[in-house]
């Protein structure tokens, strides 16, 4: 396990790095708070831990053979990103963009709906699921249980992306003053409503 934990740190921190649909959303939650930011981090780990026991489960494996279990997934997780993205361009063109998304609702109930958001962002996209099949079982030694070390090490991966993308949530933090400027608060909604919006349609085109 010891010997293994190095390389799996890498390929974790590698994976954490390609930037995808809720680094996006990570971005976008920080600019409203530090708070919405975090919670979307943790929203998505909880769905990173929750692919990763699936795989362990060997459930994912019945998705991927399943034509029609991935394909009702695959344009359940288009439609999540294409609503994402409309919400964006939506807040840009209104002009309140982050200011007035911070301030709707309790502090308490944006942190959970900023959790929602992480956590179905990570659950409706199938490459999540499939990919947790293929990575996990690379880094369990011939001859270890499987099971166990595999939701050991989802745990890992969850724990350890809260960390690199706590890193997100805190720079953002650090840059908000700047970056929440009307003008710019806007181009950042606009940018960050296309990008979700071509990575959902990228989703339902892509079979």
């Amino acid at each position: 396990m010891y010997a293994t934990l190095l390389p799996f740190l890498g390929a974790c921190l590698l994976i954490a790095m390609s930037p995808g649909p809720s680094t996006v959303l990570i971005v976008r939650s920080s600019l409203r708070s530090r708070r919405d930011g975090f919670m979307t981090v943790l929203g998505n780990e909880t769905g990173v831990f929750i692919w990763g026991v699936v795989a362990a489960l060997g459930l994912t494996a019945l998705l991927a053979a399943s034509q029609l279990a991935y394909e009702t997934l695959r344009f359940g997780g288009a439609a999540v990103l294409i609503v994402f993205g409309v919400q964006a361009i939506r807040s840009a063109r209104r002009g309140g963009g982050f200011e007035v998304a911070a301030e709707r609702g309790p502090s308490e109930e944006r942190g959970w709906r900023s959790y929602r958001a992480g956590l179905l962002l990570n659950l409706a996209n199938p490459k999540a699921a499939v990919f947790a099949m293929s990575f996990l079982p690379q880094f369990v030694p011939h001859g270890a249980p499987q099971l166990p070390l595999m939701v050991t090490l989802a745990a890992v991966w969850a724990v350890f992306e809260v960390g690199y993308y706590g890193l997100y949530v805190w720079f953002v933090g650090r840059m908000r003053r700047v970056l929440s400027r009307a003008g710019v608060r806007r181009r950042l909604e606009q940018i960050s409503g296309g990008v979700l919006l071509a990575l959902g349609v990228r989703l339902a085109l892509d079979g």
